[in-house]
């Protein structure tokens, strides 16, 4: 049980962070943990790796697809 405390105060420290650092002006900067992430974690996805990078294929009929982008360029700038 201490384990499983451990990992979910580690996640939700991650999502604090993520809203802190990605999400700051945003529709979800002040969205609940639950919030992110049913619209930003729970999503359909194919995934690809290659030897030189990860790519997400998103449905086009997803609707957070700009704010998903957005986040990950926060996250990773070139």
């Amino acid at each position: 049980n201490q384990f499983r405390l451990l990992l979910s105060t580690l996640a939700y420290t991650l999502i604090e962070a993520l809203r802190r650092i990605a999400l700051n002006h945003t529709e979800l900067a002040q969205a609940t943990c639950a919030t992110i992430r049913l619209k930003l974690f729970k999503i359909g996805a194919v995934v690809i790796r290659n030897t030189r990078r990860i790519r997400l294929l998103l449905s086009s009929h997803y609707p957070f697809q700009s704010l998903f982008r957005s986040v990950c360029q926060r996250l990773c700038p070139d």
